[in-house]
């Protein structure tokens, strides 16, 4: 009874001349209890890219819970939730659903002890060590909010739990299946993001590239092995090797304009198994980051060029040239938020959080697959923001994003990020 009559003055809450952070915070705090327990579940039992059947039903139930209407299976376990509420603009707002191949080491009671077969079939932790379980538990929390509000909104609202984000490939996946076919096109796409450097409890915001192009790319240096006592009677591919990792960072710094963003990182190399042999070819994996296409494409014409110059330069027989193969269906485009959409915005959550609580943060040069959304032809407004996910600070560095020891502060994060959803939302479909 009592609940009863708290949601009846809930309702009745612009009547009663209630501002609307009064209205969310009130809402937000009857609701706070299951959403608790819903972020513990979710962290406790993680699963990896591609399969997250089990996670992809509990995020469908909670919807379907709230009154949305459900579609499961698109784009792998992709869901998609719709709630058409009268004529208005559409909305989509996503939440990923995959956790990372982590063992988990931060001690807490609801830890996450999952282990799995990867694609390859290792044996891996699982962990949401980027923090995808808080993205959820935040995403149910406006969808519960906005279903409750219904009187202050009008348009369509698509909720969608998006699978293996952490792959660079779900949003493809889901589109590719339907996505804006199926179901209603969205006039605006938002998604949210935790931010290790960001206090609980504030939100942080980006115009223009907030996040960059990503690419993956493999190189095979192959020369003549032979002797290592011989080295003349061989063409080595480890030095070649070593020459390329040098004459690549000239690609960033003599080629890009200094006022462009770019990294080529090689983050793994491989030759050889024995002290005396010299081998006969050299792995590279290489990851490759940038904001805009044109420096996208100086990246990726420069790494072939080098390579490619540094062992003809070597006398690598032409039988034996490198191979640069760049992994095109793992490409993530830059995210680029849309200034009018983060205009308008911004000055609501002002409203609803505190001015305080609404930073303008840097853009970085880790990726998103979110970003698709807004690559679509004709092009729709996207806008990630940051979730501020810190908790107390401690004398010793905290860990950040896919940290084994990253634990996102329970409260008030849940709350922040569920207020600053459904207050989007709300902006975007006012009457």
């Amino acid at each position: 009874m009592k609940q009863t009559i708290g949601l009846l003055l809930l309702s009745l809450a612009p009547a009663l001349g209630q501002s609307l952070p009064e209205i969310l915070d009130g809402l937000v705090k009857a609701e706070l209890g299951s959403l608790e327990a819903l972020y513990k579940h979710l962290h406790a039992n993680p699963e990896l890219s591609h399969h997250e059947q089990a996670t992809a039903a509990r995020i469908a139930s909670e919807l379907r819970a709230a009154g949305y209407a459900v579609t499961t299976g698109i784009g792998g376990y992709g869901v998609v939730a719709v709630m058409k509420n009268g004529p208005g603009p559409t909305v989509l707002m996503r939440t990923d659903l995959d956790a990372l191949p982590v063992t988990e080491k931060t001690g807490a009671p609801y830890a996450s002890k999952v282990r799995a077969k990867d694609d390859a079939g290792n044996e891996v932790g699982v962990m949401h060590a980027c923090a995808h379980d808080m993205h959820m538990t935040s995403f149910v929390g406006a969808a519960r909010l906005l279903a409750k509000l219904k009187d202050r909104w009008s348009g369509t609202l698509l909720m969608i739990g998006q699978p293996a984000e952490e792959r660079g490939t779900g949003a493809l996946d889901m589109m590719n299946d339907g996505l804006f076919t199926r179901f209603p096109r969205p006039d605006y796409c938002l998604a949210l993001h935790v931010d290790a450097a960001l206090e609980a409890g504030r939100i942080g915001y980006r115009e223009g590239y907030a996040m960059a192009n990503v690419d993956s790319v493999d190189v095979t240096i192959r020369g003549v092995g032979g002797h290592g006592a011989y080295p003349h009677t061989t063409r080595d591919p480890i030095v070649l090797a070593a020459q390329v990792i040098l004459a690549l960072q000239t690609v960033v710094s003599r080629e890009v304009r200094p006022t462009e963003a770019a990294v080529i990182t090689v983050g793994s190399i491989h030759a050889g198994n024995k002290h005396n042999i010299i081998a006969d070819q050299a792995e590279l994996q290489l990851t490759v980051r940038s904001y805009t296409d044109e420096t996208r494409k100086i990246l990726l014409d420069g790494i072939e060029r080098v390579t490619l110059g540094i062992a003809r330069a070597a006398g690598v027989p032409n039988d034996r040239e490198p191979v640069v193969r760049i992994r095109r269906n793992e490409y993530t485009p830059a995210t680029y938020n849309d200034p009018e959409l983060v205009k308008r915005i911004v000055p609501v959550w002002q409203q609803v959080l505190g001015g305080n609580n609404v930073v303008l943060r840097e853009p970085e040069m880790g990726g998103e697959d979110f970003s698709q959304f807004g690559r679509q032809e004709p092009r729709i407004p996207i806008f990630l923001f940051r979730l501020g996910t810190v908790g107390p600070r401690k004398a010793a560095p905290l860990p950040g994003l896919h940290s084994p020891e990253y634990l996102p502060a329970i409260h008030p994060t849940i709350e922040t990020g569920a207020k600053a959803t459904a207050a989007a939302v709300l902006e975007l479909l006012k009457k």
